[in-house]
């Protein structure tokens, strides 16, 4: 795994390094290092999302996420769960952002299905044919014969197979961070609620731990990226690896917390859309992600108690 990773790990390791996934810096130690889980269902409503050849990734990220809002609260009972929606609605990435901070999560966790694109379209050479042609104009046309390469062409849907997890990517920091600014009181809250009212964004100290607190929310989410692709790998499931998407997922860097989007297969290749739809393959999904939820879990719980102890 280390070389499958090798280049997510080298580029998240300045900033491991420094935050160490840590206590949160300027909040007060808190015995529960995980309280909230955020659960977003991709799209919604007249957002359809990816299709397949009989259904939309609106309806398989919503049900996945339930059954995994379920899950959790068997298996994690001590962790509260808040779903941006549970019901076929349309809210713009804004507005679950919004949710997400307005209710403090300390993890957010979206779901989606990918898109592999259309058909792959293929030709073969099967041998020549004659065409007819014409030279010469009004009573001087004429036609003659020519013989041209004759060719079999068919599409077949798009293999595409598999799952990826994505966090913002670096060159998403500073919007990172502007977003932070905007919800200070979530990761200033040892400061008194004076300070916050007159919090000034180009005081060095607050910019400080804006800094930190960034840092280890990039940690953190990488470091849960990775251990869900490799639960995935576990189950036999083909990993396209944890990820820092180039084009830009505007939710993941606009929410004050770590974040992962996780895309749980292509809906576009026939065999993973039967997967993603079935009862099996949904419940095989969200066994992985609660088992890699409980390891992230763990690690902060570890950490904060090696930290308690020095």
């Amino acid at each position: 795994m280390e070389r499958k990773y090798a280049a997510l790990f080298l580029l998240s390791f300045g900033w491991a390094v420094l935050s160490s996934f840590a206590a949160d810096p300027g909040k007060p130690y808190q015995k529960q290092a995980l309280r909230k889980i955020i659960i977003d269902p991709g799209h919604g409503g007249s957002d359809l999302g990816a299709h397949g050849q009989y259904s939309y990734e609106k309806d398989i990220a919503l049900a996945i996420s339930l059954k995994l809002d379920s899950m959790l609260h068997e298996q994690m009972p001590d962790v509260e769960t808040y779903m941006t929606r549970r019901t076929d609605v349309f809210n713009p990435v804004t507005e679950k952002a919004e949710i997400a901070n307005r209710e403090k999560g300390d993890l957010f966790v979206c779901i989606h299905v990918n898109d592999g694109g259309g058909p792959e379209k293929h030709k073969e050479f099967i041998g020549y044919k004659e065409e007819t042609h014409y030279k010469g104009k009004g009573k001087n046309k004429k036609p003659y014969t020519v013989k041209v390469k004759d060719y079999r062409t068919w599409t077949t849907p798009n293999p595409a197979k598999g799952t990826e997890t994505f966090i913002f990517g670096v060159n998403e920091v500073n919007a990172a961070k502007d977003y932070m600014k905007d919800n200070e009181d979530m990761y200033l809250d040892s400061v008194s609620a004076k300070e916050l009212k007159d919090f000034n964004p180009s005081d060095p100290a607050k910019m400080m731990i804006i800094n930190m607190r960034q840092q280890t929310y990039f940690a953190r989410s990488t470091n849960l990226a990775l251990t869900i692709e490799e639960e995935f790998q576990k189950v036999g499931r083909i990993s396209r690896e944890a990820k820092q998407r180039q084009k830009r997922i505007w939710v993941l860097q606009a929410v004050a917390m770590p974040a992962v989007l996780i895309e749980t297969g292509f809906i576009t290749n026939p065999e993973e859309e039967d997967y993603l739809n079935s009862q099996e393959g949904q419940q095989q999904i969200c066994d992985v992600l609660v088992k890699a939820l409980k390891r992230y879990k763990f690690s902060l719980e570890k950490q904060q108690s090696n930290t308690a102890t020095r």
